[in-house]
């Protein structure tokens, strides 16, 4: 009983905690709380359980309340729907009035734009007024100042400066020109000072319009000196070689009637400009501006401006001489004015150097042609670069060697010009095998790939005159008779050495010994041979139309252009005159060349039999369910095998490896070709007829294989490559 009446105590009590802690604020909770652990064991139990109840109450009371309002809820939500659309009416309202606002509101921005720069301008205007009446009394002084200098008054002009300096600009000296003009006082009283250099003014425009005619004549004359040399040394050649050595005549003679035909080729025209030809720079310029000038200075005692003046004046036309024109490259016209002009600058530099004493020194004209041909050798090598056509780059040699001899000839050193005549023979050998490699590409294209045929003895002595061929039994057949070789063979060797006469174009004059000439002559040959000629045929080889009998054709051509390289070795000894057994001579790198050509169509060859035999075998349609053998080999192979047969008849001019190789990969790729038919995954089922049709297939392709289509082949190596073949078939049968 005491405990009962203990819990009916505690229940009130636990009540009024629940009461505290709903109504009282969260800070003392955690007292009111503490209470019911000091309270007796159980308290916190049945406290928790009262608590349960409470929040039971209190859900049950949250529930009725959620009840009565949910029609309320939902009643407000279906008003909120019906507003929505008035809002969004009231919102595109809204838009379009803020943007009507918007745009009402630019034209009220840009008005108000316009009046604040129409008040800055006004403002600007009324400050720019005050400012010009301040400034314009300078500027009529310094305009009277101007106008003085211009008339030759110079007493009137330093007055005028006086009136300026004291009186007109301290009142604008704040102002930039101001400060320009105050800088430039100084200036125009050295102007006036130096004005006895007008006439030398004159002279250096006279000399600068004159360097052209003055360069022209003095190259004219170098190479009338140099065509001189060239014909003696042709004369001296022919009595030491003899009129009967066709390469050592041929090359001088026509090189020297090049250089004679441009060296009397103005001067066939008329005698007027033969009387020019022989004329001096000083017949073509009056010099005597520069000695009065130098008189007048080494009497005023300021020969050291007058001096500084002439070389700085001669730098900046220098300069300008220098600079060339963009399409300088286009044509050797644009070449020609450009070394024209620079050796009139400096045979006039040349000629001040000697007549006068200190106006310029030689270490003045050393370092200012070692700076212009800095320049020169830069522009010519961009420019240069530019040449793709040989013949305009064979003609901006000659003329970089007459430009070379001429300013040589005045002492000025010239090896860095030679040095880049290399450089651009690099260039000229480049743009020489990129037409030659056109000219291959149409003699290929020209082609038929067949032997030359021959009906008589001419024209069997026009073909050997063109290719050194030489073939003892070739030569006891009767006509007609064939050349083992196509008509490019002769064709490609007349025009490799056609290169060589280019190539050798660019070495003359260059002051190199035979030993060097014979050496460029043979690493350009190399070039076209390795990289231009390979590249042609290796190009032809891989062309769709060409087909087996072209590749066989063109293996054979190989060969011969391969055994004719030794004679090409021997006709450049013919031309630099150095034997074949020098110890550092260059060899032509033919057999390479045409080696890898060979192996590039060899392995063409087999590519295209291959895919030949692919296309019969697509042909094939066997009834893998007959019933009887049709009792004669499928129409398709008997086709492949009359092919084969013809093509390996074709195949006889070729050396016997090709031949077998092309042989047994034939035979071995049709095999593998059967033997897939029988492999394919669709093949369900074979009836016995139709095994026994494709054994007379097989058979036919034994017999063609025993019958020997390519000679060479020991024993039954030809038939082991339908070995497989057969013994898969055996399988299948069994």
């Amino acid at each position: 009983m005491a405990e009962g009446g203990e819990g009916l105590g505690t229940v009130p009590e636990h009540e009024r905690i629940l009461q505290e802690i709903e109504s009282t604020d969260t800070a003392c909770v955690g007292p009111t709380l503490r209470s019911v652990y000091d309270d007796q064991p159980n308290a916190h139990k049945k406290f928790m359980e009262k608590l349960d109840a409470c929040i039971r109450n209190h859900d049950k009371e949250i529930e009725k309340m959620c009840n009565f309002h949910h029609q309320g809820f939902v009643d407000a939500i279906t008003e909120l729907l019906k507003v929505r659309a008035d809002a969004e009416k009231l919102k595109v309202q809204v838009t379009d009035t803020n943007r009507r606002f918007q745009d009402a509101g630019k034209e009220v921005i840009v008005q108000t734009e316009d009046i604040i720069r129409c008040r800055i301008q006004q403002r600007n205007i009324t400050t720019v007024v005050e400012k010009l009446q301040l400034c314009l009394p300078v500027l009529e002084m310094y305009s009277k100042l101007k106008e003085q200098m211009s008339a030759k008054r110079y007493y009137s002009a330093l007055k005028t400066m006086e009136q300026l300096e004291n009186v007109y600009f301290p009142r604008v000296s704040q102002y930039r020109f101001c400060q320009l003009m105050v800088e430039n006082l100084p200036k125009l009283r050295e102007d006036i000072k130096e004005i006895s250099m007008s006439d030398l003014k004159d002279f250096l425009e006279s000399i600068r319009k004159h360097s052209d005619k003055i360069g022209e004549t003095a190259m004219k004359q170098a190479q009338q000196q140099k065509t001189f040399s060239v014909t003696l040394q042709i004369k001296q050649n022919n009595v030491k070689f003899g009129k009967n050595m066709y390469i050592n005549d041929r090359i001088p003679e026509e090189s020297s009637e090049i250089v004679l035909k441009h060296a009397f080729e103005e001067e066939e025209e008329n005698e007027e400009e033969n009387e020019e030809e022989v004329l001096t720079v000083q017949d073509l310029v009056d010099f005597s501006p520069v000695y009065r000038c130098l008189h007048i200075y080494s009497v005023l005692g300021d020969e050291e401006a007058f001096e500084n003046y002439y070389r700085k004046q001669r730098k900046k036309q220098a300069r300008l001489v220098l600079q060339p024109q963009s399409n300088m490259h286009e044509t050797v016209d644009g070449y020609r004015r450009y070394f024209t002009q620079i050796v009139g600058f400096f045979v006039v530099e040349d000629h001040i150097l000697h007549v006068t004493q200190g106006l310029v020194t030689r270490a003045y004209t050393d370092e200012l042609w070692n700076m212009a041909l800095s320049k020169i050798i830069a522009v010519l090598r961009a420019h240069s670069s530019y040449c793709t056509d040989p013949d305009l780059v064979l003609e901006l040699k000659n003329l970089i060697v007459i430009f070379a001899d001429t300013l040589q000839g005045y002492g000025f050193p010239v090896n860095r010009l030679f040095d880049l005549l290399f450089e651009i023979r690099d260039q000229y050998n480049e743009t020489l095998l990129k037409k030659w490699a056109g000219v291959f590409r149409d003699i290929f294209e020209e082609d038929n790939y067949s032997p030359i045929p021959i009906v008589n003895e001419e024209e069997y002595k026009i073909v050997i005159s063109k290719f050194p061929f030489q073939d003892p039994d070739l030569e006891k057949q009767s006509f007609p008779k064939k050349f083992p070789m196509s008509q490019s063979v002769p064709h490609i060797y007349i025009q490799v050495k056609e290169f060589i006469y280019a190539s050798l174009k660019f070495s003359e004059s260059l002051h190199r010994s035979s030993t060097e000439i014979d050496d460029m002559l043979r690493k350009s040959t190399n070039l076209l041979l390795t990289r231009t000629l390979c590249s042609c045929l290796l190009n032809l080889i891989r062309k769709p139309h060409i087909g087996l009998t072209e590749l066989v054709q063109i293996i054979i051509n190989t060969t011969h252009l391969e055994q004719a390289c030794k004679y090409l070795e021997d006709f450049i000894t013919n031309i630099t005159n150095i034997s074949q057994e020098t110890v550092h001579t260059t060899r032509l790198y033919g057999l390479s060349t045409f080696k890898d050509a060979r192996h590039a169509a060899e392995g063409e060859i087999y590519t295209k039999l291959n895919q030949k035999i692919d296309e019969f075998v697509q042909l094939a349609d066997y009834d893998w369910t007959m019933s009887e053998p049709d009792g004669r080999a499928s129409g398709y192979l008997m086709d492949l095998i009359n092919f084969l047969r013809s093509i390996f008849q074709v195949f006889t001019h070729l050396p016997g490896k090709v031949a077998q190789t092309a042989c047994m990969s034939a035979c071995q790729h049709l095999s593998t070709s059967l033997m897939q038919m029988l492999l394919d995954s669709e093949l369900k089922q074979i009836s016995m007829g139709a095994v026994q049709q494709f054994n007379l297939d097989v058979i036919q392709c034994e017999l063609f294989a025993s019958s020997e289509p390519v000679p060479g082949f020991q024993g039954d190596t030809l038939q082991l490559a339908f070995i497989d073949l057969r013994q898969f078939e055996f399988d299948t049968a069994s």
